[in-house]
């Protein structure tokens, strides 16, 4: 930490617009409605270098500011004041991350923030941008190889056509059906159709809403095999039939050394370092392809790399844009694919050469007397590992119940009060923490609060779970037990 962090902490925002949970699409196609009307938008980008506008004007025109008051939490005074800081700003990069993507309608809310940044041109020049951000070195990299359910490596659809592509490079048939999200696994599980489930990394039973739910699906598996470079307390589920534990080596423990791609798209080498190792433990890589050439020997001599070298070289001819790749042999080495701008000179990678904007419509939110919205949020962890009991930014401890003084004091409820959310899903038990969060909203720390989560509720395109949920809070008495 700087200094004047340490003594004075760090201001990490001018403005702050708090938005009801869920409330994202009509506080930007507000502000949005604004910018029009106030003649703030780009319009010789808009006109030379886009489509679809005239149909996001027609629909924002249908959406009257009552509703957009009302869904998003925020008056149009609020909106305007945001559209202003947005249509007087030159230049600006749009960040966002989970809050945004996780819930029923995420594709939407990604459009709509598409669509703000769009309007004025923030792309494709310098000090602009459109930034979802990632929380783990291995995310960003990972997805663009490939490692996830709907797309072949490079972002490539999963097409027939692609399919075909990726047998003549690799030899042999590769299928062009997508395979099943995390969600999915676990269903198919629960429904017992999956007779092996190989989980490196991560931890279904507590990144995932219904944890009842998962513990009983991945019990149903009857041969479950555990990577991991830590345990987990999915590891410690009764098996099926059996379950396998392998010990992973770490990045620096890997032969040949790996890389990582920065959210800013920088693909960096991270070498080997040199130290005491784990017999045992091997890079999950060579597990992967000693396993392919197990169950299909008969394709063993085209499954398989001699290094991570050749892996990279293999990236290179495989996915083009990651051409570089295949050079990166030191610490420090590294490029940047695309260049320091994606679309550079608004030139943009469409059929026909232009941006898009989308027509969003307002998500159907509705909030019956008495209940609450709640959201679920992180603490001192990293990811679902939990490092201290206690917040050190908010001062809430693992059971704390946000709520607001308003609602508080309606309720007659003080710090500490012992309480239980319901919720469709299930029940939480917590204590309430009076915070500067909006009316009607409460947050629970995550993965505590998956109990709370409807499983059934996912985005329709990515099936990313909605992590937040309707709830109702009743007053515990002071037998019954708090977590």
């Amino acid at each position: 930490s700087v200094l004047e962090s340490a003594l004075f902490g760090t201001k990490m925002t001018d403005r702050f617009f708090l938005v009801n949970v869920g409330g994202d699409i009509p506080f930007l196609n507000g502000a949005l409605k604004w910018m029009i009307e106030r003649g703030w938008v780009h319009q010789e980008f808009i006109d030379q270098h886009t489509a679809g506008f005239d149909d996001l004007r027609a629909a924002l025109h249908g959406q009257s500011w009552e509703e957009l008051e009302r869904l998003s939490g925020t008056s149009r005074q609020e909106m305007l004041e945001f559209a202003r800081m947005v249509g007087e700003a030159e230049t600006g990069i749009i960040v966002w991350a989970m809050g945004v993507t996780q819930h029923e309608f995420g594709e939407d809310n990604v459009r709509s923030i598409v669509n703000l940044g769009l309007s004025r041109g923030w792309v494709g020049r310098e000090r602009c941008g459109l930034m979802p951000i990632r929380g783990h070195s291995g995310v960003q990299g990972g997805a663009e190889m490939g490692a996830y359910a709907t797309v072949f490596p490079g972002g490539l659809p999963v097409t027939p056509e692609h399919a075909a592509r990726f047998s003549e490079l690799w030899g042999f048939p590769v299928p062009a059906t997508r395979g099943l999200t995390a969600p999915e696994m676990i269903d198919a599980a629960y429904e017992r159709r999956l007779d092996v489930l190989v989980s490196v990394g991560g931890n279904f039973l507590e990144i995932l809403p219904d944890p009842a739910y998962v513990r009983e699906a991945m019990e149903r598996v009857p041969l479950r095999v555990h990577m991991d470079i830590v345990p987990s307390t999915q590891m410690l589920l009764d098996a099926g039939e059996a379950v396998i534990i392998l010990p992973a080596a770490t990045r620096y423990e890997t032969p040949g050394g790996v890389t990582e791609t920065s959210t800013e798209r920088r693909v960096i080498f991270s070498p080997e370092i040199p130290g005491r190792r784990i017999s045992e433990a091997r890079p999950e890589w060579d597990v992967f392809m000693d396993l392919a050439r197990r169950v299909r020997p008969d394709l063993a001599g085209r499954l398989g790399f001699e290094s991570t070298a050749a892996i990279r070289a293999d990236i290179a001819r495989a996915i083009p844009f990651y051409d570089g790749i295949q050079r990166l042999q030191h610490a420090g080495d590294q490029f940047q694919y695309g260049g320091p701008h994606l679309c550079w000179g608004w030139k943009f990678p469409t059929p026909d050469g232009k941006a898009h904007f989308s027509a969003v419509g307002l998500p159907r939110l509705e909030l019956p007397d008495g209940m609450f919205l709640l959201a679920t949020r992180r603490g001192k962890q990293f990811n679902s590992m939990v490092y201290e009991r206690k917040d050190a930014l908010t001062g809430a401890v693992r059971d704390a119940v946000m709520i607001s003084g308003e609602d508080a004091q309606r309720l007659t409820l003080r710090d500490g009060d012992p309480i239980i959310l319901h919720s469709d899903a299930g029940e939480f038990r917590g204590r309430i923490l009076i915070a500067p969060v909006k009316p009607r909203t409460l947050q629970v720390h995550w993965p505590e609060g998956q109990v709370l989560i409807d499983r059934r509720r996912r985005s329709p395109q990515a099936g990313i779970p909605d992590y937040n949920a309707l709830v109702r809070i009743v007053r515990a008495t002071p037998q019954l037990p708090v977590r």
